[in-house]
């Protein structure tokens, strides 16, 4: 009996306690005596861990459509018993603010799915006239994300965001969330966002990504955005002539947009570059170049699709007149710094895949390679001008495919600076 005592451990658990308490009753008594009195005996109680995070799970890319349609749907609160007038603004990549065919097909997904469960809504035409009733307007992003729900690393899900606004009231109705498998998704990219060579910072288009992403119900549209719906229906008109390449149409109908003020906009003058390059209006085009780029600095933020050669850092021979880029660059660039005092980093970007310490070096020899050639238009940007290679730090898109679609991680990105103190 000693033996068992010995080489049992009573733990603080009640039955444990019992089955100790009966054993320590069996056995023989001895004398022990106790000159002090007993310290109670500190038992210690275990924290229970805390809960770990439920797992982030993406869908297939069906299901999620259908779960955030009916997120934003059911959730809405509108007067029963009344139908609505909806209007669909084109979706768009929500770290680019691009078209692609996956947007596309995904505004046609939800277009079925408002037709076949929710009668109360109808689905009108994106057009002036339709905006000018004030209706509900559908807006919606479609973006790479990691599944830590973050738009930076390795993408391997695609965050779906739907939002349904009121003109009437200036306000968010209702959102709706989920997340998307990547498989069966073409990410490529349309004819004129793949043409484009400039990426602004466009006020517009982030005003219509900050209100899908960054309100809730009951917030209001942002004000970018709201301020300037007047011409989204245009732009999107002109935008598929292009596409369709009616480039005469395209010309026309995006010059005509700048009648209105707030039709002087990048997305305007890019349609503009882009119908005049493809009618053979090459001087009609550079002049928009330098409206576009003077935009872009102005803003604080401009990206060039350049095409590098592959592995270098030299300019590719393809159809793009890039000397004629960085002789527009360069004035730009030098009627800023005089008239602002403004400097420049020119920062190199590469895609991901491979090793980042070469993606860096790759990076910063092509922004000391486009710097060098911005100098030898105007050598007063010698002191103006700084470089720095980012890799793929900075990847907007993050394929790592090295084609049409992510060929903005390949750019050379003008950010103003503060200019150093002159001693």
């Amino acid at each position: 009996m000693k033996h068992f005592l010995q080489n049992t451990s009573c733990g603080t658990g009640s039955a444990v306690l019992l089955f100790c308490s009966a054993l320590v009753a069996c056995a023989p008594q001895e004398t022990v005596r106790n000159t002090a009195p007993a310290t109670p005996a500190t038992v210690a109680v275990a924290q229970p861990a805390p809960a770990a995070p439920p797992p982030v799970v993406a869908l297939p890319y069906g299901d999620a459509v259908k779960l955030a349609a009916r997120d934003l749907f059911t959730k809405a609160k509108l007067p029963d018993g009344q139908s609505f007038s909806l209007v669909i603004d084109p979706l768009v990549d929500g770290t680019t603010g691009m078209q692609s065919v996956a947007t596309v097909a995904l505004e046609q997904q939800v277009t079925d799915i408002v037709s076949s469960n929710y009668p109360r809504y109808q689905i009108k035409p994106f057009n002036s006239a339709n905006l000018a009733a004030a209706p509900l307007v559908f807006i919606g992003t479609f973006t790479p994300i990691n599944l830590q729900g973050k738009a930076a690393g390795e993408r391997d899900a695609y965050r779906v965001c739907f939002a349904l606004a009121d003109l009437k009231t200036g306000k968010i109705v209702s959102k709706g969330f989920a997340r998307s498998q990547m498989d069966g998704i073409d990410p490529t990219p349309l004819p004129y966002f793949r043409d484009a060579p400039l990426w602004v910072n466009d006020k517009i288009v982030e005003g219509y990504i900050k209100t899908c992403q960054g309100t809730s119900a009951g917030d209001p549209i942002n004000a970018a955005y709201l301020d300037k719906v007047s011409v989204v229906a245009g732009i999107d008109e002109a935008t598929k002539a292009y596409n369709s390449k009616k480039y005469k149409d395209s010309l026309a109908l995006f010059t005509a947009l700048l009648r209105n003020p707030a039709g002087d906009q990048p997305r305007v003058h890019t349609g503009i570059y882009l119908s005049n390059v493809k009618l053979g209006r090459r001087e009609a085009a550079m002049q928009v170049f330098s409206k576009m780029a003077s935009q872009g600095m102005s803003a604080k933020r401009l990206a060039v699709k350049f095409g590098f050669q592959s592995g270098g850092s030299a300019l590719a021979k393809d159809e793009n007149p890039y000397d004629r880029w960085l002789k527009e660059l360069a004035s730009v660039s030098s009627k800023l710094a005089k008239t602002s005092e403004t400097c420049f980093e020119v920062g190199g970007h590469t895609g991901r895949g491979g090793s980042e310490p070469l993606n860096e070096r790759l990076a910063l020899q092509r922004a000391e390679y486009v710097k060098q050639r911005l100098l030898a238009e105007r050598k007063d940007l010698a002191n103006v001008i700084s470089t720095k290679g980012y890799g793929s730090s900075e990847a907007l898109v993050a394929t790592g495919k090295g084609d049409p679609f992510d060929a903005l991680d390949r750019r050379i990105e003008f950010k103003s600076t503060q200019c150093p103190t002159k001693s």
